[in-house]
């Protein structure tokens, strides 16, 4: 995992269940660092989703142009203009 940009902190209300935060507590001291920690991995894997999903997109297009400039298009040779 990459370490974590030592940035300016902004302070955040976050509702979290009481429950889940006391238990918490017991594994970890710095819940504030592991909630940090946890969303750093989550926005870095968004990120990588998203780039492959426009890549992807990108890779289709290409592939679809290529085909109609190779055979056209079935329209092609039924058009009323």
């Amino acid at each position: 995992m990459q370490v974590l940009d030592v940035s300016a902190k902004k302070p955040v209300n976050l509702s979290l269940n009481e429950s889940l935060v006391q238990e918490s507590r017991a594994y970890c001291g710095n819940l504030s660092a592991k909630v940090e920690e946890m969303l750093h991995a989550y926005v870095l894997s968004e990120r990588q989703a998203r780039q492959e999903l426009r890549q992807q997109a990108q890779q289709t297009t290409a592939d679809w142009n290529a085909l109609h400039a190779a055979v056209g298009s079935y329209a092609d040779g039924h058009s009323t203009l």
